[in-house]
């Protein structure tokens, strides 16, 4: 990943210092994280923008005809950019570098919560409390996801920490006690 990174971080930390410098950052931050939502759910348009056989001016005129009139122009801006140098078949790294930085940058602390069911928000907002408490943080992204092998509970991360509250994790430890 390094020389991705290599790649990706130049893009990202100019970008973000463009929105910085527009007073743009929140908008396009929610904006980053729909588009790298729509490039992921859509395998087709993924394929397109990183297809060596499309030639540049189609991947832009897409981008276009897609983003136009629903992006920031700054954001619309780099795609076209990424676009000309041929650089958009690695869009979703460049934004997720982005966003990156953009949290690196307002301390923002990025939990990802790994359920057997989908949580509601009451229970979303219980998890955020104990995580902030445990990462010694206010400002806290939460990405959830459901794994169904995990049979009840969560498994929650925050950098390095692991917090392992699932069912499927405690029918282990006790199996293990049970056997000793």
């Amino acid at each position: 990943m390094p020389l991705l990174n290599s790649v990706t971080t130049p893009y990202a930390e100019a970008f973000l210092q463009v929105a910085n410098d527009l007073n743009q950052t929140d908008e396009i931050v929610s904006q980053v994280k729909d588009i790298i939502v729509l490039i992921k759910e859509s395998p087709e348009l993924e394929t397109a923008l990183s297809s060596p056989i499309l030639e540049k001016d189609s991947k832009k005129t897409l981008i276009i005809k897609l983003f136009s009139e629903k992006i920031n122009s700054s954001l619309l801006n780099l795609l076209k950019l990424l676009a000309d140098r041929q650089r958009i078949g690695i869009l979703i790294p460049i934004l997720e570098r982005f966003l990156e930085l953009y949290r690196e940058s307002s301390n923002i602390a990025l939990a990802t919560v790994t359920s057997a069911v989908e949580l509601t928000e009451e229970q979303k907002d219980l998890i955020t409390q104990k995580i902030s408490a445990i990462a010694g943080t206010e400002k806290l992204e939460l990405v959830t996801k459901i794994d169904s092998s995990l049979i009840g509970g969560f498994v929650a991360s925050v950098g390095s920490k692991v917090i392992d509250a699932s069912l499927s994790s405690q029918i282990r430890k006790l199996g293990l006690s049970l056997s000793k």
